[in-house]
């Protein structure tokens, strides 16, 4: 620990997009310059820096609403792990807050999920990261995914979901370029670019049989590889997908630090991403 100690952690600023994603893309995480220009203007990222200033440690505290907040970029570069830095941001962020009594959400590996269940983090959601690697062959057939889902529907089904509005970040990722909210018999899901893969999710649905059709037809006008992030209590949803190309890559743990605010309905099929929350 002592090895640490003299490394102040600071606040970061937009600025310091292009080194987090650094950090991120070293993790072999999904997510883009975007992403984390959004952390860094809409909530609290703080970072620490090694003797040349360069970036070695983030975690982004972004709050949702007057009572919750979601936890993410938690990342610590190769040559500096296991060395307290990720607990020392992960304090810093709790700290943060605690002093505006928010619960704090996360999404942890099964490895951090050891590290913050001791601290205190519940589990809420077991879940399941998927890829559906892409075709070749349908790169000149794909036909353009119809864009006709509503920004209100997916929110409000969002909400329910969750327990707390996340409206500004679902509003910020339904505008960006490329992105399509889409509805398909029951069911409806946002698309959006990602680093290395388009990422699928939140997904509300009627039923598995709605989920899995809404699921083939972005599969159909994709011609590149394609994440989503699914409940792992949909067990039909998730044999729906493997037996239809998708590929489990890892699970990961919802957890949330304090009580709900609000009791939320049924989870979604799927969820916005791990990492971005």
């Amino acid at each position: 620990m002592g090895a640490i100690d003299h490394l102040a952690i600071v606040t970061l600023g937009a600025d310091d997009a292009r080194e987090g994603l650094l950090l991120s893309t070293e993790a072999h995480w999904n997510q883009n310059e975007s992403d984390w220009r959004f952390f860094l203007t809409r909530g609290t990222v703080f970072g620490v820096r090694d003797g040349d200033d360069r970036l070695i440690a983030t975690a982004a505290l972004l709050p949702y609403t007057s009572a919750n907040a979601w936890i993410s970029m938690v990342l610590v570069t190769q040559n500096w792990r296991r060395r307290g830095l990720a607990t020392r941001l992960l304090d810093t962020c709790l700290e943060a807050a605690a002093k505006q009594r928010l619960t704090t959400w996360l999404d942890a590996t099964p490895a951090g999920a050891t590290v913050y269940g001791p601290l205190g983090f519940k589990p809420t959601l077991e879940l399941r990261r998927l890829r559906f690697a892409g075709s070749v062959s349908r790169a000149t057939t794909a036909a353009k995914l119809p864009a006709h889902g509503r920004l209100d529907d997916l929110v409000a089904r969002d909400c329910g979901a969750m327990g707390f509005d996340r409206s500004a970040l679902l509003g910020e990722l339904a505008g960006r370029s490329g992105s399509q909210l889409i509805s398909h018999d029951g069911a409806t899901a946002l698309i959006r670019g990602g680093r290395t893969a388009r990422q699928l999710g939140p997904l509300f649905a009627d039923s598995a049989a709605s989920a899995t059709a809404l699921v083939e037809t972005v599969v159909q006008s994709e011609t590149g590889p394609v994440l989503i992030d699914v409940v792992s209590d949909y067990q039909e949803f998730l044999e729906n997908l493997t037996a239809t190309g998708w590929t489990i890559e890892r699970p990961f743990q919802r957890m949330r630090f304090g009580r709900a605010t609000i009791l939320s309905a049924a989870p979604p099929f799927a969820v916005a991403g791990p990492e971005f929350g």
